[in-house]
């Protein structure tokens, strides 16, 4: 059994937030109908990379485990179909802009007239209410917008994007929570819920410790590189073979670290004695680290560091942390097999669970596969 077997999703949104939130949920165990439109889908069904069979990895990243039915949303007919999936559904998703829902009464207030233990999730890019209500956003437009962008890359260069798409990803976990606390406030108190989930709050509220400084310090933090702006030494240095290492060090790293670099004069240095020393003699003890980690090479320091008890990991590519060893013992890749690709590498969803069996990975689905199975007893067709 899995921890959420007999949940019924009913999920209309597209791309990259929803269809995350709803792949995680359907490994779970959640049985997820995915609505498409006729003809074309999900948008992200043509997105690059393309593989030899025409299907897109985009895709098939984001929507492993769902049911897809196509319903076109601007006729009548397809609009009943939809309705009276819900009225049989858990849990309904949805991205679209305020107001869009309703237009095809598909909204929380028609839906769970008939539905009223329905728990109705609402992502959209600015929330249903405020100025900016009705402005489409994408993950860069939100990482922009809320500091992130400025937050991220070197104190001398641009602003830069974090290297996933974070924005929609950190949104995507939030849709999950917003859903399975619904689920859980449903099962106190009998009746389900309209939860407005803003991604442009998602990201606002994840600026927490930079928030933190600009309430305490009246500091708007800026870039700082790989650097940490209230610890020293915690950054990424360069060592002998080009390689980097990233180090987070605290009070009780100091002396190891200094031995471990040969570098046993700065233990009792007094601009460098505990971590507010060294923050306010940043570029000096920044200054002796870099040349002292340009004189070892990345693996032998790196051990040596480790067996010190002094937190170390090497700065990875993607290839490399795949292929590595302690990722192969989680089993952290798998694969499915698809009607059309064959055999697909896909990462498995990280929980593992003792008293439930832990999640599989799915398949992602083709285009209407399910109509037949879904939407026969409606009579609507795929057009």
């Amino acid at each position: 059994m899995k921890p959420l077997d007999g949940i019924r999703i009913l999920d209309f949104s597209r791309v990259l937030a929803g269809p995350f939130s709803t792949q995680i949920l359907a490994e779970l165990g959640a049985e997820v109908v995915k609505i498409e439109r006729p003809g074309g889908g999900d948008e992200s069904r043509v997105f690059e990379p393309r593989l030899p069979g025409g299907e897109s990895a985009y895709f098939f990243a984001l929507n492993r485990g769902k049911r897809s039915v196509t319903i076109n949303l601007k006729s009548e007919e397809g609009r009943a179909a939809a309705r009276e999936l819900a009225a049989g559904a858990d849990v309904v998703v949805e991205n679209f802009l305020p107001g869009e829902m309703a237009r095809h009464g598909l909204d929380y207030a028609s839906l769970s007239g008939v539905n009223p233990r329905l728990v109705y999730v609402s992502n959209t890019g600015f929330g249903q209410t405020g100025p900016y209500r009705d402005r489409k956003g994408y993950d860069t437009i939100f990482q922009a917008l809320s500091g992130v962008m400025n937050l991220t890359g070197h104190p001398d260069g641009p602003p830069a994007k974090v290297g996933l798409p974070f924005a929609d990803l950190t949104s995507g976990l939030y849709i999950a929570i917003a859903i399975l606390t619904g689920l859980v406030g449903r099962a106190t108190s009998g009746r389900g819920a309209h939860i407005d989930l803003s991604m442009m709050d998602v990201q606002t509220s994840l600026l927490s410790i930079s928030a933190a400084r600009l309430f305490a310090l009246d500091e708007d933090p800026q870039r700082v590189g790989t650097e940490h702006p209230g610890r020293v030494p915690s950054a990424a240095f360069q060592c002998r073979d080009g390689r980097w290492l990233h180090l987070s060090g605290s009070d009780q790293h100091w002396a190891p670290v200094c031995r471990a670099l040969g570098l046993d004069a700065l233990i009792d240095d007094p601009r460098m004695i505990n971590n507010a020393a060294r923050v306010a003699h940043r570029e000096e003890v920044m200054g002796e680290l870099r040349a002292a980690f340009a004189q070892h090479e990345r693996a032998a320091i790196a051990e040596a560091l480790r067996e010190a008890g002094v937190p170390a990991g090497e700065v990875n590519s993607v290839r490399e942390i795949l292929s590595d060893p302690h990722i192969a013992a989680r089993e952290m890749i798998g694969h499915f097999d698809h009607p059309v690709e064959g055999r697909f590498p896909a990462l498995r969803n990280p929980l593992r669970f003792d008293g439930f069996d832990d999640p599989e990975i799915g398949v992602p689905p083709l285009l209407g596969a399910d109509n037949d199975a879904i939407l026969g007893h409606t009579g609507v067709a795929a057009q």
